[in-house]
């Protein structure tokens, strides 16, 4: 199946995009915007509560090392977003996979059961960065790190779907809008961030600067 074969799927409020011909599976790609947080919040608090009551850590040491986890997350969501989701795939079966995971999200941008992943997508990411990160942070301290890491996914995943169906008037979240609809509709592609411009900057990816 490729993405020019795709088909139109019929919905009360919105015409999706189907990506799958499995109904199981295609009912899987939609997911509520609430679905998130329900999934990932009792997680981070269940990493939090080992941290500080299992462990005993330092409740600051613990702010600090979940901050540095959120951070972290900002340049995760650039690489994923670059390196991953808008990988140059040659293969028939490559284009699909990057359709699957991003490029029907280009094709339509106003699918509100799409701005937030999936879990049946985020899981296996999440496992993975897991591991990698457990190479290089020691217990007990991976544990609030992955907690701020979930906490920046989470932000990112609603300032996402916010920037698609929300005025968004506050100045900061303005920016953020009109930052992330450019890098959708100003053709001169870039500006990977959405929670943070920072590392467009950083790497030069943003066009204007």
């Amino acid at each position: 199946m490729t993405p020019t074969s795709i088909r139109m799927q019929p919905d009360t409020e919105h015409q999706s995009i189907r990506l799958f011909e499995n109904d199981l599976l295609e009912r899987l790609s939609h997911v509520h915007p609430i679905t998130p947080l329900l999934v990932w919040a009792p997680i981070a608090a269940w990493l939090f509560y080992r941290a500080l009551a299992v462990y005993a850590l330092d409740a600051a040491a613990v702010a600090a090392v979940a901050v540095a986890g959120m951070f972290v997350w900002t340049l995760s969501e650039y690489c994923l977003h670059r390196y991953l989701f808008h990988f140059p795939a040659k293969s028939k079966f490559g284009k699909w996979l990057v359709f699957l995971f991003h490029g029907n999200h280009h094709e339509d941008p106003k699918d509100k059961t799409r701005l937030v992943m999936p879990p049946a997508g985020a899981i296996p990411i999440m496992a993975v960065l897991y591991l990698l990160f457990g190479l290089v942070i020691p217990q007990p301290w991976i544990q609030p790190f992955c907690a701020g890491f979930i906490v920046g996914y989470l932000i990112y995943d609603y300032i996402h779907y916010s920037t698609h169906h929300f005025p968004m008037r506050n100045r900061v979240a303005k920016y953020l809008k009109h930052y992330h609809l450019k890098h959708h509709y100003s053709g001169d592609g870039g500006r990977y961030g959405v929670s943070s411009p920072l590392w467009d900057r950083v790497f030069r990816t943003d066009p204007e600067r």
